[in-house]
């Protein structure tokens, strides 16, 4: 009767947070408030996670989800989003972790575009290089940047990580549970790589 022209519709996953999802928030927050602050108190956390979740909330929730939320019982999915842009913040600012962001993501191909975009060595978190992985890789000789990029599986790796992966590469895939990412055109105007 009111004549709408676009509906959201969504969709409530059912499930809550895990303990594990929630160790991980904590844990990240607390490396975030520790670099912005300094020092890692109750309220320093407190501050940090409030901070984090309105900047979630504003700007990566969809338009229906758009409410604050509590970490002791939102939903797995929503967790698993805000664990995932927890760690591209860190990735974007530099901000040093004591364990591997590998080990809290939740989706590692998003964990790996970040560091692509950020150029970051998705293993240590120092300055990377494209590493062009199996059978997308560039002949000696050929200059990267007349080569189309469009198609090719990367991963974004400092120096001493890509001569390891030229060694063995799949054995270092495994190794550290990576997942290529295959460019698209939107990727390679981002990293203003030639399609």
């Amino acid at each position: 009767m009111r004549k709408y022209k676009d509906v959201d519709v969504g969709f409530n996953d059912g499930r809550r947070i895990s303990n594990i999802q929630r160790r991980k928030c904590f844990a990240i927050i607390g490396e975030i408030a520790e670099y912005i602050e300094g020092y890692r108190t109750e309220q320093t956390m407190e501050d940090t996670k409030e901070m984090l979740k309105m900047e979630f909330v504003l700007h990566r929730m969809q338009a229906m989800e758009r409410k604050m939320f509590s970490l002791s019982d939102v939903s797995m999915s929503t967790a698993s989003e805000f664990i995932d842009f927890l760690i591209e913040f860190c990735v974007k600012n530099d901000i040093p972790m004591k364990i591997s962001p590998l080990e809290y993501c939740e989706d590692i191909a998003k964990y790996i575009i970040a560091c692509l975009y950020s150029r970051k060595c998705a293993i240590c978190g120092k300055p990377a290089d494209i590493h062009h992985c199996e059978g997308s890789k560039i002949g000696a000789g050929n200059n990267r940047d007349e080569v189309h990029h469009l198609g090719r599986k990367v991963l974004p790796l400092c120096r001493v990580h890509h001569d390891e992966a030229h060694h063995d590469e799949k054995g270092f895939i495994d190794k550290y549970h990576l997942q290529t990412i295959t460019l698209d055109k939107d990727l390679c105007k981002k990293l203003k790589l030639k399609e």
